[in-house]
């Protein structure tokens, strides 16, 4: 699990002295020791950070936040190549313990709900298959984490995760559908739709969503180009499709694809998916006049987007 900046770090620092519960002299040595623990912790020093935090907790144990980064000190010297090793194993069991602290203490906290919110976050990944891979602790976190804010698309997310992972799938896509109903304007919303129904083989609700996505983003050329990359996966990986059903397949994706390029013409990977839509429509077609004519055109689409990709590598490297 991936360390915090020094920024954050400094806003915890300056919550160390806010703490109550203890004597002024315990604050004093807690917010000394959680100082240091924080430098400890910024040079990925995580033995010693524990050692701190450990210390600054003994000093206040009313310093909530110090759970967290104690918890993340446990959590950074976790190696998963090594799982089933006792000693390793622990340091996941200690994370997951002040994870478990912190989120208790800190989720109801004005000052500190950000750090409740870590927490929570980590607690799940804590949780995850390359961890601890248990899936029926995660779901009560997440679920936790969607009633702290129910406005937040990213929790749904993680909860269809654990039911997509789980095969419940029906509850996977109720939740995404949470997500959109929290945040219809947001596109990731319909990503996430579109990745889950395509692992699905749902492709028309796939490209429902990838549509309802370019219908909220109408000037972002990206949209468009989504639509016609999984137009071309789909016609070039379902072998199950019948050669009209590949036609329309490529047809649609070339529509698709005009509209990226008439948002932005220099689009390098438009012109590129242009090229590879047409070299598929020139497996489709009969007429060796034709078929030619749409290789030579796709070779020339190639030819550009390899030009446009040297300029721009050129003038980044003369910056």
């Amino acid at each position: 699990m991936r360390a915090l900046s020094g920024v954050t770090l400094t806003m915890a620092a300056m919550l160390a002295l806010s703490s109550v519960g203890c004597s002024r002299v315990g604050q004093l040595r807690a917010a000394r020791s959680f100082k240091e623990a924080n430098k400890a912790y910024q040079a990925q020093d995580y033995r010693q950070a524990v050692q701190l935090y450990e210390q600054a907790l003994t000093d206040n144990p009313d310093l909530a936040v110090a759970h967290f980064f104690l918890g993340n000190s446990y959590d950074n010297q976790y190696k998963p190549s090594r799982k089933g090793d006792p000693a390793n194993d622990r340091l996941l069991t200690k994370a997951v313990e002040h994870y478990q602290t912190a989120a208790e203490k800190l989720s109801g906290s004005n000052e500190n709900k950000a750090y409740g919110k870590l927490s929570l976050q980590y607690l799940v990944a804590a949780y995850g298959p390359d961890k601890l891979n248990d899936p029926a602790k995660a779901e009560p976190v997440v679920q936790r984490m969607i009633q702290i804010e129910p406005a937040e698309p990213e929790n749904y997310f993680a909860l269809a995760k654990i039911y997509e992972d789980a095969a419940v799938y029906d509850e996977a896509e109720q939740m995404l559908q949470y997500a959109k109903q929290a945040k219809p304007k947001d596109p990731a919303v319909y990503l996430q739709l579109a990745g889950f129904y395509n692992r699905q083989g749902r492709f028309d609700k796939t490209i429902e969503s990838l549509e309802q996505r370019a219908a909220i983003e109408p000037t972002n050329p990206e949209a468009f180009q989504t639509i016609a990359g999984y137009y071309w996966d789909e016609t070039r990986g379902d072998s199950s499709l019948t050669e009209n059903q590949k036609r329309d397949y490529v047809q649609k994706g070339l529509e698709s694809v005009e509209k990226a390029l008439s948002l932005k013409t220099d689009y390098v990977e438009a012109i590129t998916f242009k090229g590879l839509l047409l070299r598929l429509q020139a497996n489709l077609e009969k007429d060796p006049g034709k078929q030619q004519a749409l290789l030579k055109e796709a070779t020339a689409l190639s030819d550009k987007a390899n030009g446009l990709r040297k300029a721009k590598a050129t003038g980044a490297s003369s910056d």
